[in-house]
């Protein structure tokens, strides 16, 4: 199975709320077994342990799935870019601008959006 198959299917899987019956159910389980061993470090560093680990890999499980979603994104925004006749078609290529680019480019855009406010404002 490939990495981002895995992911998916993990993310998929971890955000359902059965994933989280089983997480709660194991923390009570947890819970439960502290007066039998005493509340001892090793029964706390179980628990720490594991949670630790598990958030560990999360973070990049997220981000791999967030990276692929926000990929898929950009191509289906870039094909209504591109199929839209009145659109510029500078806009496809928006990740490689540097952020002044981008500044004033969004500049750009909200002044556009202004006078455009302006000339659909209903007469008094």
């Amino acid at each position: 199975m490939k990495f981002d198959r895995f992911c998916q299917w993990l993310a998929n899987w971890s955000g359902r709320p059965m994933a989280f019956g089983v997480a709660f159910l194991l923390i009570v389980v947890w819970g439960i077994t502290g007066p039998l061993f005493d509340f001892n470090d090793t029964w706390q560093l179980v628990i720490n342990t594991s949670t630790t680990i598990i958030t560990f890999l999360m973070v990049f499980l997220i981000q791999n799935t967030q990276n692929r979603d926000n990929d898929e994104l950009h191509i289906k925004i870039d094909e209504l870019l591109r199929t839209t006749q009145k659109a510029h078609k500078a806009l496809l290529d928006l990740e490689d601008m540097d952020p002044a680019e981008l500044h004033a480019l969004r500049k750009q855009y909200q002044q556009m959006a202004e006078r455009g406010d302006d000339r659909q404002k209903p007469k008094e």
